[in-house]
C-alpha cells in the first residue's frame, strides 16, 4: 500500500518521517483543534464549512493560525492530490505549537499544523441495510470554560472512553445524556430522531457540536419540506421515536434500529432515514 504523504508546517513528508516535538502542546495537553473531512473522487466535501468552523473556533481558544482559510483549503487539496487518494479521510490538526512545559499561553509561539490523508475504509453495507444498536450513557457533557459552543478539540479522552463503554455494551456508538441538558451527542456523531413526521435533533450548544453532516441533513430535510425541530430531547424521546439515525463525516448517515437493545419502530431502517441518505449521496455527486 502506498505510504501517505503528510503536510507539517509547510513541508510534505512521508508518514514514517512525520513527527512532532514532545514539547508540542498538542502532545502534552491536547491543546489544539482538529477537523475530519471526507474526500470523494479526489475532491473534499464541504471543505469550506469544515474550515469555517475551524477558523471560528481558533479565537475562542486564543489561538492564531497565520494562514487564510483559502491558503489552508489549498494545502488540504494539495495533500489529497499528492497522495492520489480518490476516496479519503483527511485529518487536519492545529496545536498551539512547541513551548516549554507550562499552562501559560505564549502568543509568540507558532502553531503546529498537520494534514494527514488516508484511504477511506467504508462501513460494511450490511450496517446501512440492517442498522445498528446505540447506547444512552448518563454523564455530564464536557464543556469548555468561557465558550458557549462545542469545539472540536484534541482533548478527546472522554469521547474515547464513551466509545469504549458503548462497545462493551454491544453498541456501535454511545450518546451522552446530560442530567441538565438532556440528550446531547455521541462520541463521534450527531443524533437525529423522527417522531410523528418531525425530524428532531438536539440544538447546538457548548455540549453539542455543529456537525457538518448534521448541517447537510438539515438542509436536505428543509429543502424537501420535512418539519425540523432543534430542541431538548430526553431518553424517552429516543426510545419512543419512529426512526433514529446518527451522522458524521466518515459514516454519513447510519440507521439505528435499537437503543440500549430496545427496538426502534419495526427494528428496521426507517423510510425517511433511507431517503435522507439517498439524498445525501446525491448531494455529494452534485457538488463534486
Amino acid at each position: 500500500m502506498q505510504e501517505s504523504i503528510v503536510y507539517i508546517n509547510g513541508l510534505f513528508t512521508p508518514l514514517k518521517n512525520a513527527k512532532v516535538s514532545i514539547l508540542d502542546r498538542g502532545f502534552c495537553y491536547g491543546d489544539g483543534l482538529f477537523e475530519t473531512m471526507r474526500a470523494f473522487n479526489g475532491k473534499v466535501f464541504r471543505s469550506n464549512q469544515h474550515l469555517e468552523r475551524l477558523f471560528r473556533s481558533l479565537p475562542l481558544i486564543f489561538m492564531d493560525l497565520p494562514m487564510t482559510l483559502y491558503e489552508v483549503n489549498s494545502v488540504v487539496q494539495e495533500t489529497l492530490d499528492r497522495n492520489n487518494f480518490k476516496n479519503a479521510i483527511i485529518r487536519l490538526t492545529v496545536t498551539r505549537g512547541i513551548n516549554e512545559p507550562s499552562f501559560q499561553i505564549d502568543k509568540e509561539v507558532a502553531p503546529t499544523l498537520v494534514i494527514h490523508a488516508r484511504p477511506h475504509q467504508p462501513l460494511p453495507k450490511a450496517i446501512y441495510l440492517k442498522g445498528v444498536n446505540i447506547s444512552l450513557i448518563t454523564m455530564q457533557a464536557p464543556v469548555l470554560p468561557g465558550v458557549n459552543q462545542s469545539l472540536k478539540t484534541c482533548n478527546y479522552l472522554s469521547n474515547i472512553l464513551l466509545r469504549k463503554i458503548s462497545q462493551m455494551r454491544g453498541s456501535m456508538e454511545g450518546i451522552i445524556v446530560d442530567p441538565i441538558l438532556g440528550v446531547t451527542e455521541g462520541a463521534t456523531s450527531n443524533l437525529f430522531i423522527l417522531k410523528d413526521g418531525t425530524l428532531k435533533t438536539p440544538a447546538t450548544n457548548n455540549s453539542v457540536l455543529e456537525g457538518i453532516t448534521r448541517e447537510v441533513v438539515l438542509e436536505i430535510a428543509m429543502n424537501h419540506k420535512v418539519p425540523v425541530s432543534k430542541a431538548l430531547l430526553i431518553p424517552e424521546d429516543i426510545y419512543n421515536a419512529d426512526e433514529v439515525f446518527i451522522t458524521n463525516s466518515g459514516i454519513d448517515i447510519v440507521p439505528v434500529v435499537s437503543v440500549d437493545n430496545k427496538p426502534i419502530g419495526n427494528k428496521k431502517p426507517g423510510i425517511l432515514t433511507k431517503f435522507l441518505r439517498d439524498e445525501f449521496l446525491k448531494c455529494i455527486e452534485e457538488e463534486l
